[in-house]
């Protein structure tokens, strides 16, 4: 499908790779931006090259490029026809099973978004030198209109940056909000500066636990680059594959991915490895952003107490501490990670329906679920570990 809108036109590709790296990263990761990992051609064509992210799985690629009167890619959208709504962390199941009550099809459903990655970025990727209002509007009527073309029910964009949440919103789709934990760094020199911080009894905590963390002799490897070789990828894809057994039952990631995405993407992950006597129990994967750190998998092979949090939180701490990287996003949900100085951030979708009935029922249902949200907010940031003296963490 190709679009004309003047001296402009949208066309829709199925592979990533149909779109040269070289065009969709100009886009999506200009000079002048911190870098997001997660929209880089690379590891995106890793999902679809690995066979985790396709149609057979339920993740169709069907990708929105804008060109410009030259031919030029000017903006690009990743998106996906789903039929379901698994590896999205904004839950819309809700949503599905009121429609399909009333008669309706929910799937398929067109989906913007990172599969399987619950980190906000931007979605609307746009050449600097392009206006950008103007290119998501094209967007996001392409957008409709593949909806309406493939008898789709909606179209979601999930994990959006505030600014697209507020132009969008103006578009008229339906906006969602939700609360993750981010870490962030106010120019600690260590990880005992962080520590100071923190009220007494939270600071004892956080020391015993990383003590008892590395009880029985367990030690923990920071790994990037050429460091991380395929017999790391093993041992981390057995705990990969434990976890989402036991969590939810179906890992998304096939093995291939992790090959194809250390090989193109070396230098920015982080392997976590907790080692006893030379050998790998649990591990924690990590991407290293432009000024930020996100966690996105941990596995373990046999159970440490609080293991979990130190591969995960504390040493993602650490490690940005030491790399002056300013957050730490350590993925999604999670109450937990409050105590442990993850402060309550707020995350932004926004929805197409293409039954109005729907819309308008979604619609008041989000107007109560974000006063929810906000409330829940001042909540947790009331209930945060830090000294009184050092005031609030801000992004």
């Amino acid at each position: 499908m190709t679009a004309e809108h003047g001296a402009w036109s949208v066309s829709v590709y199925e592979r990533i790779r149909d779109i040269p790296a070289p065009a969709w990263d100009a886009c999506a990761n200009p000079p002048d931006l911190p870098f997001n990992p997660f929209i880089a051609h690379a590891f995106l064509s890793a999902l679809e090259e690995s066979g985790s992210a396709t149609a057979k799985k339920g993740w169709a690629p069907c990708h929105l490029a804008l060109r410009d009167g030259a031919g030029g890619v000017a903006a690009v959208l990743p998106c996906y026809m789903k039929s379901h709504s698994y590896g999205e962390f904004v839950f819309d199941y809700p949503f599905a099973e009121a429609y399909e009550r009333a008669g309706g099809r929910y799937y398929p459903k067109l989906q913007t978004a990172v599969p399987f990655t619950p980190v906000t970025g931007r979605r609307f990727l746009v050449r600097p030198d392009v206006d950008a209002a103007q290119a998501r509007a094209l967007l996001s009527a392409a957008a409709v209109e593949l909806v309406k073309a493939n008898d789709a029910s909606s179209w979601h964009v999930t994990f959006a940056t505030k600014n697209e949440w507020a132009a969008l919103g103006g578009l008229g789709l339906l906006q969602r909000t939700d609360t993750q934990y981010h870490w962030h760094n106010r120019d600690y020199a260590g990880f005992d500066d962080f520590l100071a911080s923190l009220a007494s009894r939270k600071r004892k905590a956080v020391r015993k636990e990383r003590e008892q963390a590395r009880a029985s002799g367990i030690a923990f490897a920071w790994l990037t680059g050429s460091a991380i070789k395929e017999a790391h990828w093993d041992a981390f894809f057995a705990f990969y594959m434990d976890t989402g057994n036991r969590k939810w039952g179906r890992p998304y990631l096939t093995r291939a991915f992790f090959s194809l995405v250390g090989e193109a993407m070396a230098d920015r992950i982080l392997l976590v490895m907790a080692m006893r006597d030379g050998e790998p129990i649990a591990g924690a994967l990590n991407f290293i952003g432009g000024d930020t750190l996100y966690g996105r998998y941990w596995g373990c092979l046999e159970n440490q107490a609080f293991l979990h949090f130190e591969a995960c939180y504390y040493q993602a701490i650490d490690f940005a501490i030491a790399h002056k990287l300013a957050h730490v996003e350590a993925g999604a949900q999670g109450e937990h990670k409050l105590a442990r100085g993850y402060a309550p951030e707020t995350t932004y979708s926004l929805h197409h329906f293409a039954s109005p009935g729907l819309a308008r029922a979604v619609e008041r249902f989000l107007e109560q679920e974000r006063e929810a949200v906000a409330q829940d907010q001042e909540a947790l940031a009331a209930a945060l570990p830090f000294r009184r003296d050092c005031g609030t963490v801000e992004p």
